[in-house]
């Protein structure tokens, strides 16, 4: 009998760093992969990225649709209620063995909060980090103290959650999930990506992805307008804009976006979602990775490419040489930008060490999986 493991993506970026460990659950003789997609990725706003997934041959066996068009943060407490009833209908009709989830997403907290009452072990994916500028931060850690395996990206992030009391039995150090992507996906060149874009690259260009900083930001607005401005000091670079995510303020950016696009088509390039593909070529390429995403520290360094990292949003998170910090107004961000355009900082990003692996991560994670006995207890592990 296969052991049925169920994957839960709910936003574009999750999706593309958990790829190969689908593909790998996929490819067992011991399990059987099911899939579960919700949140973004159902919505026309933010490009139907579900149709990417069954693109890449992946049966979806559950659509749960839970996001309100909304852009407060009463908004994102509604959807996260009408996730966890859909939820729970839809673990009820799966019931698979162990569920997977990835990072802290309000998302994947709806459906984690839903596995625990009902008694489904969860294996969590990133936890032990911190980002201090996004209540993710709490999300994180709380899916930690639900989930029964930890397959962290790092050795400080594996103490970390033990120190929260989980057993290091079930918390394993496999690096960063995403990485998996350097060893075993084709990029595409420059000409493809352009065509696949319609958007000439010829040009040197910036990759930029702005979030609301959720914590600590009321109006979002000021600082992408900061940022916008910062980019407009780089006439000779173009600029490819992905949209945020579906948190609150999110939505407030995407007219600003679309309108600087809008203005200079010919510069800059609008997209609602790159795919994983696309992103990573697009990673590869640019001379630099702009925002604050958690790929400008966890994925992109790998690359060697440097990044410009804004504001408080991954703060505390551990990060490569190749990770320039700034403050989110427009003369350190433009500052910033020039210094990882510089000569000098190329030749830091070259011998940068990333912190998060090698880029076998999925294997390893298998290999726990198709190990576990069934067994669920947790007890408190105190520290000696």
């Amino acid at each position: 009998m296969k052991r049925n493991i169920a994957v839960f993506t709910g936003t574009r970026a999750e999706y593309g760093l958990l790829y190969w460990l689908m593909k790998d659950i996929q490819a067992s003789e011991r399990l059987a992969l099911q899939v579960i997609v919700s949140g973004m990725h159902l919505s026309p706003e933010f490009g139907e990225t579900w149709k990417g997934i069954e693109a890449d041959g992946f049966a979806i066996d559950a659509k749960v649709e839970m996001l309100l068009s909304s852009d407060s943060d009463v908004g994102v407490v509604k959807s996260m209620g009408l996730g966890t009833l859909g939820f729970a209908d839809t673990l009820d009709r799966l019931r698979p063995d162990i569920l997977i989830v990835l990072g802290d997403r309000f998302e994947a907290l709806a459906i984690v909060q839903a596995a625990l009452i009902m008694k489904i072990p969860v294996a969590h994916l990133h936890g032990g980090e911190i980002t201090e500028g996004a209540y993710d931060d709490a999300i994180r850690h709380a899916i930690t103290k639900m989930a029964y395996f930890h397959f962290v990206a790092t050795q400080p992030y594996r103490q970390r959650v033990i120190q929260m009391g989980e057993s290091p039995e079930r918390v394993f150090n496999v690096g960063a999930v995403g990485l998996d992507h350097l060893l075993r996906s084709p990029r595409m060149t420059r000409d493809e990506l352009s065509e696949s874009l319609e958007f000439d690259l010829n040009s040197p260009f910036l990759l930029v992805t702005y979030h609301p900083v959720t914590m600590l930001e009321e109006d979002p607005r000021q600082s992408f307008n900061a940022l916008l401005s910062a980019l407009d000091q780089f006439p000779e670079h173009k600029i490819i804009l992905t949209y945020p995510n579906a948190d609150n303020g999110g939505r407030a950016i995407i007219p600003l976006l679309e309108e600087y696009a809008q203005c200079a088509p010919e510069r800059v390039k609008a997209i609602p979602s790159l795919g994983f593909r696309r992103y990573l070529s697009a990673v590869a390429l640019a001379d630099v990775v702009v925002g604050n995403s958690s790929s400008g520290i966890i994925e992109v360094p790998a690359f060697g490419v440097p990044t410009v990292n804004i504001g408080a949003r991954q703060a505390g998170r551990l990060a490569s040489a190749s990770v320039i910090n700034c403050t989110p107004d427009i003369r350190s961000i433009e500052d910033a930008i020039r210094r990882a355009l510089s000569t000098a900082f190329a030749s830091v990003c070259k011998e940068a060490v990333n912190p998060y692996g090698a880029g076998n991560a999925a294997h390893r994670i298998v290999d726990v999986l198709e190990r576990f006995d069934g067994a669920y207890h947790k007890s408190f592990h105190d520290l000696s």
